[in-house]
């Protein structure tokens, strides 16, 4: 299915592009028309100057206006999603509602919590891990630097799963995908077998499962990449003509895409298991071990990866974890 065949599905496609290079891509904004005139729009975009300029372009080519925007829906609150958000209802002149799940409001609205308040409790959290303090500064330097990509809502209301979207051509089920975020949302059509897929899943690279302390700062709430493998496959059981991703180009073949990214965790965690061996190590161990060429600033992400990965085979019974000192170890169940 090209892009023009969208078109006639109503669904046209702008790419911004994010200083994110792990995210295999630009960042996809969808403008879907709507039955009564107008569109929806499916993820808003960074916010950021060059970002913003994509939008206005992306707009200008398809002939459409920001006060043409009926709502905004968006997949989950990660800044490449939401960030110019509020820039475009200020641009539509007037009210645009916003919806995304609840789980993920705090990290959108104005009324969660802001980084600067955040950070010393995930500063604690991966000194738990093994993260050295000096590594600490440059992953609280690297959060700070997020903070120009977007601005957050006044306003979001809730949307949820067995929420149905009905646009022009489209009858669009909203399916709840935890995993990447705890409130991630996609897209599906049935009938015409279209999936928005946002983060959930994308073609050529491996959705990070984040560290996430939750709304009240509580680790261990939520286990990002056990919820995900679950959902993941929630979705290789869907039909499926064309998966339209958060990232890069639209694709088909979603099973065999799943598939090898299952088999791709399955190799990690086995790699994990022989990497602890017979000693107890840190998370933070760990990761230098899996990603020994990640910057100082990338190791919330390699971090995040190890434990989620960690914690799918503690579920297992393959690993269990020790605390002591303040320190998380893992070590083999039925190690000394």
């Amino acid at each position: 299915m090209t892009e023009a065949d969208l078109a006639d599905l109503g669904v046209h496609r702008i790419a911004v592009p994010v200083p994110f290079p792990q995210a295999g891509g630009p960042v996809n904004v969808y403008l879907v028309e709507e039955r009564g005139g107008g569109y929806l729009l499916f993820d808003a975009g960074l916010g950021s100057p060059d970002a913003q300029a994509a939008i206005e372009e992306g707009f200008r080519r398809l002939g459409r206006r920001f006060t043409e925007i009926s709502r905004i829906v968006v997949s989950h609150g990660h800044v490449d999603h939401y960030g110019a958000a509020r820039w475009i209802q200020e641009r539509h002149g007037g009210s645009i509602p916003v919806y995304a799940h609840r789980n993920d409001h705090a990290k959108i609205t104005e009324t969660g919590r802001r980084w600067k308040e955040l950070a010393p409790l995930y500063g604690a959290h991966l000194a738990s891990l093994g993260v050295p303090p000096d590594v600490l500064a440059a992953i609280a330097r690297e959060g700070e630097r997020s903070l120009g990509l977007s601005r957050r809502l006044l306003a979001v209301s809730d949307l949820d799963e067995g929420a149905v979207l009905e646009t022009r051509h489209l009858r669009l089920e909203v399916l709840h995908m935890p995993g990447h975020t705890p409130g991630l949302l996609c897209l599906y059509d049935r009938e015409r077998r279209l999936f928005f897929s946002d983060d959930h899943l994308l073609e050529k690279v491996s959705p990070n499962p984040l560290i996430d302390l939750g709304p009240d700062g509580r680790a261990g709430w939520f286990k990002p990449l056990l919820s995900y493998e679950r959902n993941v496959r929630r979705l290789h059981a869907l039909e499926v003509d064309l998966v339209l991703p958060g990232h890069a180009e639209p694709f088909t073949g979603h099973r065999a895409v799943v598939e090898r990214l299952l088999a791709f965790y399955e190799r990690r965690q086995a790699r994990l298991l022989e990497l602890v061996g017979d000693a107890s190590p840190t998370v933070y161990e760990l990761a230098t071990l899996l990603f020994p060429r990640a910057r100082a600033g990338e190791v919330f992400l390699t971090v995040s990866e190890t434990v989620a990965n960690l914690e799918v085979l503690e579920e297992r019974g393959g690993l269990r974890r020790d605390e002591a000192g303040g320190v998380t170890r893992f070590r083999r169940t039925g190690a000394a």
